[in-house]
């Protein structure tokens, strides 16, 4: 095509330039659910099935790379431990008997996610660091503590720790703006400082689907 004047020269390239950015600068927002399969890490614990779920956005920088923003909450889960003799541990004693409380956990975390673009599905990966908050050793400490158990009233403090999830899903293509997430599978790592021992990693599975949108 034959540009006949710098004025429309001057259109042409600047219509070019803003249909680019709106291409690959796009803002994709999404709601999710979340099951995230919960290790305390405490003795006489197994691990506990958290549900919940929340939404965030991403920046997309361009089709394969984007700056994610993600906040999710998880509803009430019993924590609950049968205990035949006591128990010793580095911090206090947790007395025979039946300790029942409840927890609650949510999540903020911020990272790159890596996209491969193609005509149907959209695979991704991810690694986002950030923080969570969790009142479930929290609370059991006070019930032990009520029970006669000896740990200091201190470690009963709500805790904010480092979190870090690393994985990836698929997007299954709706039209041009909405796709559906029917899965994405991630390993969560949370830091919180448990009360009975000495050891600060919990190591968790996460499975999450929803539906996003891209503008």
């Amino acid at each position: 095509m034959k540009i006949k004047s710098p004025i429309a020269l001057a259109v042409f390239l600047l219509c070019g330039t803003t249909a680019f950015a709106q291409e690959v600068q796009r803002i994709e927002v999404f709601l999710e659910y979340s099951y995230l399969r919960f290790n305390p890490t405490i003795p006489q614990f197994n691990n506990r099935s958290f549900n919940g779920g929340g939404g965030g956005i991403t920046f997309n920088l361009t089709n394969d790379f984007g700056i994610k923003a993600e906040f999710l909450g998880y509803g009430s889960t019993n924590f609950t431990a049968t205990l035949s003799t006591p128990v010793v541990t580095p911090r206090g004693t947790i007395p025979a008997g039946t300790y029942s409380t409840q927890a609650n956990m949510f999540t903020y975390l911020f990272g790159p996610v890596v996209k491969v673009p193609m005509s149907s599905i959209t695979p991704y990966g991810e690694i986002l660091f950030g923080g969570s908050y969790s009142n479930g050793y929290a609370n059991f400490t006070r019930a032990v503590n009520a029970g006669g158990g000896t740990f200091n009233a201190s470690t009963s403090g709500t805790q904010h720790p480092f979190t870090m999830a690393v994985g990836g899903g698929v997007d299954v293509h709706l039209g041009h703006n909405w796709s559906l997430r029917p899965v994405e599978v991630d390993y969560v790592l949370t830091r919180y400082t448990n009360p009975f021992s000495d050891t600060n990693n919990q190591n968790h599975f996460r499975y999450l689907a929803g539906v996003a949108y891209r503008f």
